[in-house]
């Protein structure tokens, strides 16, 4: 059985994914689905629904293989680097490796969630609020994850701890300023080489832009970071393959905030 890739709006976790794809050069065929209509969670071909729900990402990507559901947009990432015998996306040298993958964890267990959580105050919550009730309740009983089910309840009640807000925006402002110090040697890259780290970092931190600009009003090194990770041609490929004119500015629930800080 081929591989099959199921995706969001390149946004977020999707992002990540269809642009490391579109770096691979692998021929792996790629299937939008509507994440708001919960269509991640009754995908063709998978006997185990948990398996959708493994990961903690949320409504993240899933790519089908060999039967196998496999989620997490790192993991997916260095999956198709090393499916297509390295195509640059992760450092040789074991320290930098090291370095690149405790950078990816920092992005996911702080950043994403935070993101996540503006993103859908800012741009989804009104349409999961508005879904009927029957229909939700289908919907979320196809979520096997409690702590998924509960994020997209939280949005659709208006339960939304203003505590988490702020928190959620204090994690968007350190983020866009270890970006600013990381690039402060004159490096155009994180990890001085394009890798997983820009890919991921820029997948949730692009969006939080219209939302959060003072994050970047005072770091001008992040903002010229943006800049070139947008124009690199994965990236423009995986933008190409939105069917909403503003990808950046589509959400859907993701990942749990870190309840560690």
């Amino acid at each position: 059985m081929g591989a099959v890739l199921y995706h969001g709006e390149p946004n977020g976790a999707s992002l990540t994914v269809l642009a490391a794809l579109a770096e691979s050069g692998l021929d792996i065929p790629c299937r939008p689905i509507a994440l708001l209509a919960g269509a991640r969670h009754s995908l063709p071909g998978i006997a185990e629904p948990i398996a959708l729900d493994l990961g903690i990402e949320g409504e993240g990507p899933v790519l089908v293989a060999g039967g196998e559901a496999m989620t997490e947009s790192v993991f997916l990432a260095q999956y198709l680097d090393e499916l297509a015998g390295g195509c640059g996306l992760q450092p040789d040298d074991a320290y930098a490796h090291w370095e690149m993958l405790m950078w990816c964890r920092q992005i996911t267990e702080r950043l994403s969630p935070a993101a996540a959580l503006l993103g859908n105050l800012a741009s989804s919550q009104a349409a999961i609020a508005a879904i009927p009730a029957d229909d939700f309740a289908a919907l979320t009983a196809a979520i096997v994850s409690d702590d998924l089910r509960a994020r997209w309840q939280a949005l659709h009640d208006g339960t939304i701890d203003a505590a988490q807000v702020a928190d959620s925006e204090a994690k968007v402002d350190q983020t866009a300023q270890r970006c600013e110090d990381k690039l402060a040697d004159g490096r155009d890259f994180l990890m001085g080489d394009f890798s997983i780290a820009d890919l991921v970092t820029y997948s949730w931190l692009a969006g939080m832009e219209p939302i959060r600009p003072a994050a970047f009003a005072e770091r001008p090194r992040t903002r010229a970071w943006l800049a070139r990770v947008a124009v690199r041609p994965c990236i423009l490929a995986a933008m190409a393959m939105a069917s909403t004119p503003e990808p950046l500015k589509t959400w859907a629930p993701g990942p749990e905030i870190n309840r560690w800080g």
